[in-house]
């Protein structure tokens, strides 16, 4: 068989509602190291936040940052930094209107703002985690592959035109990603997979969110769960069960990998 480069979301396609893996999903994982396919996690968290689920189901490889950097056998491949310049300007205009923000280095995170610690609350628990520690300093002094503005989609489209060396990704109603313009997990993955003489058509990608759609449009093969949004379903090539459901396994069953 044809050696796969299969990447999976965390949060709401490798974990369940429960922010568990399910039996059959770690059974398939196993199985498809076993048969050869390089096996990694294709995450919107840094690597911080991801090195739980990382270590609890045993991935070597990730692309995390929404592709600002990527791993294989946990060592770092590829760096992509938010412009410096453009991310200064997008702060203050953000402090000038009362959005917080947050900064988000390889292994740390914190938040650059106090305006509203509910609204960060709300998005930061949405996936288990917390209000990041507060530090203005932390840009000055660490490398920033990734940032969040914590605004709603009253915002939505306002700095695109502004800081075209940037990317605005919503993945919660209240938060967006601040990615490189030109970086997405779609992009470091086929990236990797270029390095690594895997062609496009044996990459394989799972998804549920909006910063999956790229991913899922870009692979040979996208699988959207069940759970994702009718828009994230229309970009895949396939659309599973959800995550709840054993989506993951009964995939790849389908596409005879296990």
């Amino acid at each position: 068989m044809t050696r796969k480069l299969i990447a999976f979301d965390i949060d709401g396609t490798l974990l369940n509602s429960q922010k568990e893996a399910l039996p059959n999903t770690k059974k398939a994982l196993e199985i498809l190291r076993n048969n050869g396919h390089l096996v990694m996690v294709a995450t919107g968290r840094s690597r911080f936040l991801a090195q739980p689920i990382l270590k609890k189901l045993n991935f070597q490889n990730y692309v995390v940052c929404n592709g600002s950097a990527a791993f294989l056998d946990h060592k770092q491949v590829y760096k992509h930094l938010l412009d410096e310049s453009q991310l200064t300007d997008l702060i203050a205009e953000l402090d000038e209107l009362k959005v917080d923000t947050a900064f988000i280095g390889m292994d740390a995170m914190r938040r650059h703002s106090n305006f509203s610690i509910p609204i960060m609350d709300e998005a930061m628990r949405s996936f288990g985690s917390h209000v990041p520690e507060f530090d203005p300093d932390f840009k000055k002094q660490q490398e920033v592959y990734q940032a969040l503005a914590f605004y709603d989609a009253g915002y939505e489209g306002y700095f695109d035109e502004k800081y075209p060396a940037l990317r605005f990704i919503r993945w919660h109603e209240k938060c967006v990603d601040v990615i490189p313009e030109n970086g997405s997990k779609a992009a470091t993955i086929l990236h990797l997979g270029k390095t690594l003489g895997i062609e496009k058509e044996d990459i394989i990608t799972f998804g549920d969110g909006q910063n999956d759609k790229e991913m899922l449009a870009a692979a040979g093969i996208g699988v959207a769960m069940g759970n994702a949004n009718e828009d994230v379903k229309d970009v895949a090539s396939m659309v599973t069960v959800s995550n709840d459901e054993d989506g993951i396994f009964k995939a790849l069953k389908e596409l005879a990998l296990i």
